[in-house]
């Protein structure tokens, strides 16, 4: 049975993932604007809006313990990639939240907790003829006003029934199939580099440096450089 939730869309708000935390119930919530002014990303980096962008934010009380959450992020990828369909398999994603096509930077992905209750959102430039350096858009063309709304619907469904599941049970080997941080050399702020080789079960990244294995925790690490690319700030969640 698939996990009903509640949507609200809004044309313009400042951020869906306030939205969520000001307005959450019971059941799970799915907010979806057309436009956000101040949308955040996981180092506080801002939110700039393409001519037609996607950004939402779902609302969940997970029933996975807490030391599970970091996997949400990646989960809550997965479902986003399965959302926009993509049968050319030519959008990938950077660990542990950005969404890419080869250099370019798409969007992105953030969850924040309080208590007993995450919120996942995300981002995606959907169409920008003129996109700045660094960052690209989903289509080609635009895709009219309501394709955010129908993508966020799917992704919403793509995400609650693998919440419901065991966190032992998220799709890890497709995760790392769409992941473009694997095999690369990596460098991360505060101070290190090696070269990726694995998803640990808890989501972490793997890493081959000069004095052995580490495995990198998003919250250890403000910023990646994967492959001599690194995310644009400016292009959506960070």
């Amino acid at each position: 049975m698939a996990t009903p939730y509640e949507t609200l869309l809004l044309d313009r708000t400042t951020s869906t993932q306030d939205e969520v935390w000001a307005r959450r119930g019971p059941l799970p919530l799915l907010v979806v604007a057309r436009s956000q002014t101040r949308g955040r990303g996981r180092s506080g980096s801002h939110w700039s809006n393409a001519p037609r962008a996607l950004a939402a934010s779902l609302g969940v009380r997970p029933h996975w313990p807490p030391s599970s959450w970091p996997l949400l992020t990646l989960v809550a990828g997965v479902a986003a990639l399965r959302a926009l369909g993509d049968p050319g398999r030519d959008l990938m994603l950077k660990w542990p939240n950005d969404l890419m096509r080869g250099p370019l930077k798409l969007g992105g992905l953030l969850t924040e907790a309080s208590g007993d209750t995450v919120v996942a959102g995300w981002g995606a430039n959907l169409f920008w003829p003129d996109a700045p350096e660094g960052t690209g858009a989903v289509f080609d063309s635009d895709p009219g006003p309501e394709a955010g709304v129908k993508i966020a619907h799917r992704w919403a469904e793509e995400f609650l029934p693998l919440l419901a599941g065991e966190p032992g049970d998220w799709p890890g080997e497709e995760y790392r199939r769409r992941c473009s941080t694997l095999g690369r050399p990596v460098t991360w702020v505060p101070d290190g580099s090696g070269t990726a080789v694995g998803i640990s079960p808890d989501g972490g990244l793997v890493v081959e440096t000069n004095s052995g294995t580490r495995t990198l925790t998003s919250a250890a690490v403000s910023e990646l450089r994967d492959g001599g690319f690194r995310g644009t700030p400016s292009a959506g969640y960070d």
